[in-house]
């Protein structure tokens, strides 16, 4: 530092860098284009600052930092009084880099859980819309699905709803405008909201006040909250005991405004078909989701996905289509006193448990994480269920069924010493002197039995092959259970929420367990050949 001819202190241009943090180039620059003025020069030429000077660098490389111009900041320094609206302006500008960022962000984050180059495209073309381009997009999406339709509240709400995003969206509602706009791109969306549009014209839906739509999500309430108390109880929709589930449903719906016609009156064929359309057409994954989305983008909480509830209930519906029908169908089978099993069914079964039993000591704790054909359960799932089918049908034998505990854990830290117990106090219970012949509700004891073997004969080919062992199980006792899972199970909707996916095809010269398995819904791999039916 010196002082000039003022006795004001100088710099020079290195002093002034250092003091600013700014390059010298860059403070040569500076000066150059008029954002700073020297005060003088030495008698060798070189440039020399005052304090003012430097005051001006530091306001100057803040101003250039937040992303101004050096025409901007030689203005807003040149002219102090016009200092707030050039920020005022930089805020703006900074607010909207900001959205821009932060949906480029959500991109990328989203980008994650794609994994097709498609997927990435159709994200950043929205990610690039306009507010008013995406206003277009859910309108034309909106107004070509519905049409002429009669249903000015889907019109005018979802319009209001999904019109844009918020004007400082969360990271939440970003994704859930590139999710929204993916939705209306694919194929499933459109067809399923005019469905529901439809079904909403037809049965006068076309307005709802609030009464009637807090009557409907109480209804929502009651029914969802008695098929996840099914649910936990182990009942499948596709059983018998899910009749009595389908019968409380129905009569809540019955004495409701959901119930449009006043004929339907009592569960019946007719009321059970009336409620499976209505959830069919309400409960599409792809619709539930749309609502979702926009309660998102409305800054509202997103009511819980009921996809799984529906499922449930509607396959229930549908394998019991009215009171009693699946147990009437089940009485008939159970009259029929013949017994296809080699040896008979006790000993079958014997047989049977006795080789399943083989394959559970052979499974390892590291074989625990291996996929298994049944979708979702791994090896350890597996050898967990294979403990509970002997501990239910066991304790209905015994005269003891358990009243729960099918999602607890059965197998511990001793798979083979738990299924060994099980399959011992079933097998005690079976072989009670006139178990075949002692009445269970409408079924006679040998088809507890029964059921206990296909059980067993099934989930042992499933972890037969998930252990890459050979899955010709019992060859003769599999040809004689085809017949019998097609009688008792032939009839059972093949749907999500059943217990069975639809049945596989399975090569003519496949084990004969292989055929059993694919008509129960599992995929037949590399088939064995050489094995005759």
């Amino acid at each position: 530092m010196r002082r000039d001819n003022a006795s004001r202190p100088t710099w020079s241009i290195g002093a002034v860098a250092r003091q600013t943090g700014l390059p010298v180039k860059v403070v040569r620059h500076w000066s150059d284009v008029g954002v700073v003025t020297p005060v003088g020069r030495t008698d060798g030429g070189y440039r020399r600052y005052d304090a003012a000077g430097v005051a001006r660098l530091h306001l100057a490389r803040t101003l250039r930092e937040l992303g101004l111009g050096l025409g901007e900041i030689r203005a807003a320094l040149d002219h102090e009084d016009g200092l707030p609206e050039v920020a005022a302006a930089q805020v703006e500008a900074l607010e909207a880099q900001i959205r821009r960022l932060r949906t480029h962000q959500a991109v990328l984050r989203t980008v994650t859980r794609r994994t097709t180059r498609e997927g990435l495209a159709l994200m950043t073309r929205h990610a690039r819309m306009s507010p008013a381009e995406r206003r277009e997009l859910v309108h034309d999406f909106l107004t070509g699905t519905l049409g002429d339709l009669e249903v000015p509240h889907f019109r005018e709400g979802l319009l209001a709803a999904g019109s844009d995003l918020p004007e400082d969206p969360s990271d939440e509602q970003v994704e859930a405008w590139l999710e929204l706009g993916e939705l209306i791109a694919d194929g499933e969306l459109r067809p399923a909201m005019r469905r529901l549009a439809e079904y909403a014209a037809r049965h006068g839906r076309a307005g709802q006040d609030s009464d009637v739509a807090e009557e409907m999500r109480a209804l929502t309430d009651t029914w969802t909250a008695r098929v996840r108390s099914a649910v936990r109880a182990g009942i499948a929709a596709d059983s018998p005991a899910a009749d009595q589930v389908v019968a409380d449903i129905v009569a809540a719906w019955l004495a409701g405004r959901a119930n449009t016609d006043p004929a339907v009156a009592s569960d019946g064929v007719e009321a059970r078909e009336r409620l499976h359309e209505q959830l069919t057409t309400a409960a599409e994954p792809a619709v539930e989701r749309f609502w979702q989305l926009l309660c998102v983008l409305g800054g509202r909480p997103a009511p819980a996905g009921i996809a799984e509830e529906g499922r449930w209930l509607t396959t229930a519906l549908r394998a019991n289509p009215a009171p009693g029908a699946r147990d009437a169908r089940l009485e008939a089978l159970y009259t029929d006193d013949t017994d296809p099993w080699p040896g008979g069914v006790l000993d079958a079964f014997t047989r049977v448990q006795d080789t399943v039993r083989a394959l559970v000591r052979g499974a390892a704790p590291d074989d625990f994480g291996l996929p298994t054909p049944c979708a979702d359960w791994t090896v350890r799932d597996l050898l967990d269920h294979l403990v509970w089918e002997n501990i239910i049908w066991g304790g209905l034998a015994h005269g003891t069924p358990p009243t729960g505990g099918h999602a607890e854990d059965h197998i511990g830290d001793d798979h083979v010493a738990a299924f060994e117990a099980a399959a011992a106090r079933a097998r005690d219970a079976f072989r009670q002197p006139g178990m075949l012949e002692r009445s269970f509700g409408p079924a006679p004891g040998r088809r507890v039995v029964e059921q206990l073997l296909v059980e067993l004969l099934v989930h042992g080919w499933d972890l037969a092959t998930a252990l890459g062992r050979d899955r010709d199980l019992e060859p003769d006792i599999a040809r004689a259970a085809l017949p019998v899972v097609r009688e008792i199970h032939g009839g059972l909707p093949r749907t999500a929420g059943g217990s069975f996916a639809a049945a596989q095809p399975a090569p003519a010269h496949a084990p004969a367990l292989d055929h059993v398995a694919a008509f129960l819904g599992r995929r037949i791999a590399n088939p064995t050949a050489g094995h005759p039916m």
